[in-house]
């Protein structure tokens, strides 16, 4: 009897693999070989683009590589074996075809070696202090970071802190135009990254866009936790996150009923939010909130594309242990640099082993970069609330059964959320794939609208229409599954921000005269935005 880890790969298929790799070696050589060449063909991928890859003697060596590594891919694809086995055999595999690469040494990169002469040795020499300075900060550099500051040249939009406790403070938008909607616009950012990824510049500013379509914005600025916080639970994101926050704006509003976004996690931690205030009878026949945007967001649990390799029983058990309290041991930190880590092994060529090549081979400084500055502005996460979210939704995806898990002390049913929903996911979503996003609509129980934007997990959101970049497709017929409902969406050029602010004004109310100040009497302003909040570092 097999060993219960043993692999299996059909011999048929392999030895059609075998033969087509045998094929394109001969075919490869073969063009290596013309008499008379001097100039290698175009390798067509832009870690081998530079001048000096041209070069035969560099050219061969990569053009293998390529060849093999596309091969060692298919060979993973063969591999008979359950779902999420072959998942992490490809995973492993892609791990280490990208860090075999020959542009990864200096022996091997024509590129780094002419860079070498040309300096007198004195891009080595910066490149080893820039390795040295990243083995401080345990991360690889993607851009220059002093180049940037929160609140200055980053989360700029205009506002005030007017309320606060210990995991969140809550950031009013100056108005921008002389009326606005009555309802505001509650924004729920991930609790795992800074909120300013939604308002980077003001160009690419979500926040900034809906303030100048009419909307009084409030978004949630989450605090990034020290180990005087790392008791801190699911159940204490939930109640002190999104539920106490949507309480504040209807008070400092005067509106009953409130518009929220929330964005990844974010939109999952809203979700549990209002089962909750519906669980306590807050809905019925008047929700707390209008509409509900929900953006590349997961409820459905069942595929979390390239993360799932990460999660099962004895991961989740020595987090548990390490981290979550268990055992007796005092809860600690899930680390925002280890978070950071991983998500960038996720796409390890773009964010990893390219900047390792510029950087420590080459010695060039990283370029600054907003969004690179914030994807390595990372934030820690309390040990039990990481472990809870990491075994009850990730690992046993109860979130979607109706009362499997109780959240603030009461069921949670995601029915019974009867506001109108606006389900947002990227098409290139490597975090939360599309099609999972898909599968939020009918846990939800009021009317729903799907639009899928172009390209990934960041740049399918923050796609503002004056950059006429990407496109969307819509298709109002969501009671079909998720290829049939692409097979009959229709594709619109620019961004879906337009579509999805014209949706947003049918639940926003009419137009009142805009207040000049922050808060009210019970809310004070507190300090001017962006806050303390998001400038702690991890």
């Amino acid at each position: 009897m097999p060993h219960p880890t043993s692999l299996h790969v059909d011999p048929a298929r392999l030895n059609e693999l075998q033969s087509d790799y045998a094929r394109e070696f001969s075919e490869l050589v073969a063009r290596f070989h013309q008499p008379g060449l001097d100039t290698a063909p175009e390798l067509g991928d832009r870690r081998f683009a530079g001048e000096g890859w041209r070069n035969p003697f560099y050219a061969l060596p990569a053009a293998l590589y390529l060849l093999n590594g596309r091969f060692l891919m298919r060979m993973a694809e063969l591999v008979d074996a359950d779902a999420k086995t072959r998942e992490r055999i490809r995973f492993a595999v892609e791990q280490w075809v990208a860090a075999s690469s020959p542009a990864n040494f200096i022996a091997t990169n024509p590129d780094v070696q002419q860079r070498l002469v040309q300096t007198h040795g004195d891009s080595l020499l910066a490149g080893m202090q820039h390795l040295l300075v990243d083995m401080g900060k345990g991360k690889v550099s993607q851009t220059d970071e002093a180049a940037f500051e929160v609140g200055r040249n980053v989360a700029t939009t205009e506002g005030a802190v007017v309320f606060e406790n210990d995991l969140i403070q809550l950031i009013q938008y100056k108005a921008l135009t002389p009326t606005v909607h009555q309802r505001p616009l509650l924004v729920v950012p991930p609790c795992i990254n800074k909120y300013y990824i939604l308002d980077l510049q003001p160009e690419n500013s979500l926040i900034r866009y809906a303030v100048e379509q009419g909307h009084t914005v409030f978004v949630v600025s989450w605090r990034n936790p020290d180990m005087t916080l790392a008791h801190k639970t699911w159940d204490d994101y939930v109640g002190e996150g999104p539920v106490t926050a949507i309480d504040v704006v209807r008070d400092i509003s005067g509106q009953s009923q409130i518009n929220v976004l929330g964005f990844c996690v974010g939109g999952t931690l809203l979700a549990a939010a209002l089962a909750v205030l519906a669980a306590r009878g807050q809905t019925g026949r008047k929700s707390p909130v209008a509409s509900v945007t929900l953006l590349t967001t997961l409820l459905d649990f069942s595929d979390t594309g390239v993360l799932d390799v990460f999660v099962d029983e004895p991961h989740v058990q020595f987090r548990e242990q390490t981290i979550g309290g268990g055992l007796g041991q005092p809860p600690g930190l899930m680390r925002g640099v280890e978070l950071a880590n991983t998500f960038s092994f996720l796409r390890p060529n773009d964010l990893v082993w390219n900047y390792v090549v510029d950087s420590y081979l080459k010695g060039n400084a990283p370029q600054p970069f907003d969004l690179l500055y914030w994807n390595g502005d990372g934030t820690n996460l309390p040990g039990p609330m990481f472990c809870w979210y990491l075994r009850h939704l990730y690992l046993q995806n109860e979130l979607k059964q109706p009362g499997a898990i109780q959240t603030c002390g009461v069921p949670v049913d995601l029915g019974a959320i009867d506001a109108p929903a606006y389900v947002f996911g990227s098409h290139e979503d490597h975090i939360v794939p599309w099609t999972s996003a898909f599968r939020s609509l009918p846990l939800l129980g009021g009317e729903r609208r799907f639009v899928l934007g172009a390209s990934g997990h960041i740049a399918g959101v923050v796609n503002p229409p004056a950059k006429k970049k990407r496109s969307y497709w819509r298709n109002d017929d969501v009671g079909v599954d998720a290829n049939d409902w692409l097979a009959g969406a229709t594709e619109h050029p620019g961004s879906w921000w337009t579509d999805w602010s014209e949706w947003l004004a049918r639940y926003a109310g009419k137009r009142v005269k805009a207040q000049k100040a922050y808060g009210n009497v019970a809310y004070a302003p507190i300090e001017p935005a962006p806050g303390r909040y998001v400038k702690a570092k991890a």
